[in-house]
């Protein structure tokens, strides 16, 4: 089982960088493009200055804006972002054949349907076969070669296996398990997390709570994983542990720099009006308080960060309702 011709849904920051990656290590690959501009800038300058700007791109990096020119590709990486996961994807119903892997890229919850990326895909494309590609990666270290490790999920084995050869390269180690939920959980919690982070640096509340933050939050994750049956391990590897630290930790992470700015006083909509890159975190926000509250699993940071995000909760009085919570066993 070999995939030499590859098809990116989405050339954002991410999509472009996994692209690159993929043809630098001698992959076919076609990089669907929602903006012709962009499409063409890169067939023809091999740059991508909107997203992913100082990046000189493989010339054998095709880019095209036409859904049916990723017809006929071994696998298929989706990367659009995740509430337009569903809607882009509506677009390749007639052009990704039944049996095709689809490697899921995005990290986050469907505000609509409280969905994972996976039941997403299972609900547009049903005869495809879910992967996720999830971990520890910024878009611009990938795409200058930088060293990086992720997790590859996927529940047939032997599919998954033959991803992890073709989306590997000398400096992009994929792992593989078989907990596509456990993966998903943990981009998507990340994210929120790192918003929540980044405001307690902005507001100036010290290192000592940024750590408890990270702590705390991941305890919400493993929880939340627990009763959606994801396996430990899986949290506490490169998809969850792993990139809630660096997500949580660096500037470069949209996430952690918006929060950084709610922190620092800034309005949410300033801020997001300022940026082309999608902040995923404050979507996956109010979707995880509604699918935690479902299950009945207690996430009071997450919780927090939803209502703060809807305006419902100053940071202050966030800070406030958290150190007051009742007291218990830190296992609880």
């Amino acid at each position: 089982m070999t995939y030499q011709t590859i098809g990116v849904i989405g050339a954002g920051a991410w999509g472009t960088a996994l692209a690159q990656t993929l043809a630098t290590s001698g992959r076919d690959v076609t990089l669907w493009s929602f903006e012709p501009d962009c499409a063409d800038a890169i067939n023809r300058d091999h740059v991508n200055d909107c997203y992913l700007d100082g990046v000189l791109l493989d010339p054998r990096l095709r880019a095209t804006s036409d859904p049916a020119d990723l017809a006929g590709s071994d696998a298929v990486l989706s990367v659009a972002p995740a509430q337009h996961t569903r809607t882009t994807l509506q677009a390749f119903v007639p052009h990704i054949a039944d049996g095709t892997p689809v490697l899921l890229c995005s990290k986050g919850i469907e505000i609509s349907t409280r969905s994972f990326m996976a039941d997403v895909l299972r609900d547009v494309l049903p005869n495809t076969v879910p992967a996720v590609l999830s971990g520890p990666s910024f878009a611009a270290d990938v795409a200058r070669g930088l060293p990086t490790a992720v997790t590859l999920a996927c529940a047939d084995a032997d599919i998954g296996a033959a991803l992890v050869e073709a989306t590997a390269a000398p400096t992009f180690r994929p792992y593989l398990t078989d907990d596509v939920i456990g993966a998903e959980i943990g981009g998507a919690v990340k994210n929120v997390l790192a918003i929540v982070c980044g405001i307690v640096l902005g507001k100036g509340l010290g290192r000592s709570a940024h750590a408890a933050v990270m702590a705390r939050g991941f305890a919400e994750m493993t929880r939340l994983g627990k009763a959606l049956g994801a396996r430990p391990e899986t949290l506490t590897g490169l998809c969850g542990l792993g990139d809630l630290v660096l997500t949580c930790s660096s500037e470069m992470s949209r996430n952690m720099s918006c929060g950084l700015a709610l922190g620092r006083g800034e309005r949410l909509e300033d801020i997001l009006q300022g940026r082309l890159a999608v902040t995923e975190g404050v979507a996956t926000a109010p979707a995880l308080k509604t699918l935690a509250q479902q299950h009945g699993v207690e996430m009071p940071i997450s919780f927090a960060m939803a209502d703060i995000l809807a305006g419902e909760l100053s940071v202050d009085d966030a800070m406030v309702q958290l150190m007051s919570r009742e007291h218990r066993a830190e296992g609880e």
